[in-house]
């Protein structure tokens, strides 16, 4: 009865974990190998027969035959006495095979057993999931949410796989429901213990450069190649895109007619900003695009040390800037060149820095964040302007401009 049984829930194991009838056999004699080698000390002298498909199961054990009162291994050797109660025409020195059932083996270790075959599945059906996931690493991924935390949403896919997506590789508009899908791409896959935690992330540049993928053709096909994505998640992207037929035009294509095409793309990110930049091997000419919408007067590269210094005229320099310094950071990492910007038509200037005695340090950090390090590049700001882009309070921004006027402009 014990055999009948503990074959059934085998046989749900493999219907459960679709695990193929050559892999359930093997599992299944590793686990009986365990159990005998447990109770007897060895198992090599063993035979086992398992048809999980029909819930048959024999184990059989080889000894040889010697005369009473000789026996020194009694797992391998059984005395002439004992092999003539199982068949009575038994010689000494002749191979005795004797059916052992799981009864034989005692109920603890019946229970055991199972325990261990459920381990060693969950093992096996581990180890698939890590192999399938691992094979997804960089690619999109849909699942569902299914429950959210603090600090992570954990999310299942059709299979009941468990995928989490934490707080930090979320777009920080990101608002999700219980039973609401999700996309985003599997960013890595690690065994810890022996189960598999698959990470999802929405804020990796591959996110975006894949969704590339997926909602432009031409990227699909190969004719327009993405050559580099840097973001700031929710809220600025740069993607410099190329293209070998020179009847496409890259940019165009990826953008479509009035946004047509990368719509979609920016609603999936929560409408972050994406500048879409032809690439070209020419740096100045690259650095230019990058800095885009700014209009650049002129450029000082140095190549080795990778820096640009920009020159600009006064009404163009917020531009380059952008809204929390996003669009130079961007274009400098873009390009991989550190880019200064400079006024066109400032002979002197005084670093905000200078003034340390009259403006305290948590001011001048609040204007250097939105890339006003400078008296003038603060000075040619509107007040209401600087209240919105930083944290500060309209008379604390005032008062600034009225130190720096006085000590600056006299």
């Amino acid at each position: 009865m014990e055999n009948i049984a503990l074959i059934e829930s085998f046989s749900e194991f493999k219907d459960d974990k679709l695990i193929d009838r050559v892999t359930l056999m093997a599992i299944l004699e590793d686990v009986f190998r365990n159990a005998l080698k447990k109770k007897y000390g060895e198992d090599d002298n063993f035979d086992i027969i398992v048809n999980p498909d029909k819930g048959d199961l024999e184990i059989w054990r080889n000894r040889i035959v010697v005369a009473d009162g000789e026996v020194e291994d009694p797992n391998r050797e059984i005395s002439l006495t004992q092999a003539r109660k199982i068949e009575p025409d038994f010689e000494v020195g002749e191979d005795v095979s004797e059916e052992v059932k799981l009864v034989d083996l005692g109920r603890r270790a019946i229970l055991a057993l199972r325990q261990n075959l459920i381990s060693k599945i969950h093992e096996h059906d581990n180890t698939n999931i890590y192999k399938q996931f691992k094979e997804l690493e960089g690619e999109i991924y849909t699942a569902e949410v299914h429950h959210i935390r603090h600090r992570a949403i954990i999310l299942l896919d059709d299979e009941g796989n468990e995928i989490v997506l934490p707080k930090d590789r979320q777009i920080p508009s990101d608002f999700f429901r219980k039973g609401e899908n999700v996309r985003g791409i599997i960013e890595s896959v690690e065994l810890k213990g022996n189960k598999p935690t698959i990470i999802m992330s929405r804020t990796a540049p591959a996110f975006l450069e894949k969704l590339f993928e997926q909602e432009i053709p031409e990227v699909f096909d190969g004719l327009i190649t993405i050559k580099k994505v840097v973001r700031v998640p929710g809220e600025k992207a740069k993607v410099a895109v190329d293209s070998y037929d020179d009847r496409i035009d890259p940019v165009g294509a990826c953008v479509g007619m009035k946004g047509s095409r990368i719509h979609s793309i920016v609603r999936e990110l929560g409408n972050e900003n994406i500048d879409v930049i032809n690439f070209t091997n020419n740096d100045q000419l690259f650095i230019t695009r990058a800095l885009s919408p700014a209009k650049i007067t002129s450029m000082k590269l140095d190549e080795e040390a990778k820096t640009a210094e920009v020159m600009l005229k006064p009404e163009e320099v917020s531009k380059a800037i952008g809204r929390g310094g996003h669009n130079i950071r961007l274009a400098g990492q873009l390009t991989g060149y550190e880019i200064d910007v400079y006024r066109e038509g400032v002979e002197e200037d005084v670093e905000l820095k200078e003034f340390a005695d009259e403006i305290e340090d948590w001011v001048i950090v609040e204007f250097s964040k939105i890339g006003l390090d400078t008296a003038k590049s603060i000075l040619e700001q509107d007040v209401e302007d600087l209240v919105r882009r930083t944290d500060l309070e309209e008379e604390t921004v005032r008062e600034v401009m009225a130190v720096l006027r006085a000590e600056f402009e006299e």
